[in-house]
């Protein structure tokens, strides 16, 4: 039952290679699926050309094949569509000035949110209770239906 489990919690992504795009060499098919894999579909910009069905990335994945069919290397592949489509092609673009901002995101978003946060509670931390706002009368009706902790005093942290 756990094995059950364990298998329904796997990922399964949906490849989107076609049987008419794989190669007839099992070796050559795993190396254009392994550079596929790496290289990002310009149209759905999240995903690989491997597990996409958009036109481009299937022209993409052929033209893996026919270059790899050529004797390319992996490397001389990767390179020969980056120099056609530049680093957004690259599910990992390199690290150079260019890209420096793209690299940098995610922890400039993070410092963003905390200095957020940071500066909401210290703005927070100096208002009145809601209480002190409340006249007796309202105070004693609002513990008539049983709502407590309206004390003057701010509360505690």
């Amino acid at each position: 039952m756990g094995a059950l489990f364990a298998l329904l919690l796997l990922p399964l992504t949906a490849h989107a290679v076609t049987p008419g795009e794989m190669l007839a060499d099992p070796a050559l098919e795993a190396r254009a699926r392994e550079i596929t894999k790496e290289l990002r579909c310009l149209v759905c910009q999240n995903q690989s050309i491997d597990d996409s069905d958009a036109s481009l990335a299937q022209d993409l994945r052929v033209l893996v094949r026919e270059k790899l069919q050529e004797g390319m290397s992996d490397a001389q592949v990767r390179d020969y569509v980056h120099s056609r489509y530049g680093d957004f092609v690259l599910l990992r673009p390199p690290m150079k000035p260019g890209t420096l901002l793209l690299w940098s995101a995610p922890a400039i978003a993070l410092l963003a949110g905390a200095a957020a946060v940071w500066m909401a509670v210290r703005r927070n931390r100096g208002a009145p209770s809601l209480a002190a706002n409340l006249t007796g009368e309202e105070k004693a009706r609002l513990e008539k239906l049983g709502v407590t902790g309206l004390s003057d005093s701010e509360p505690s942290e």
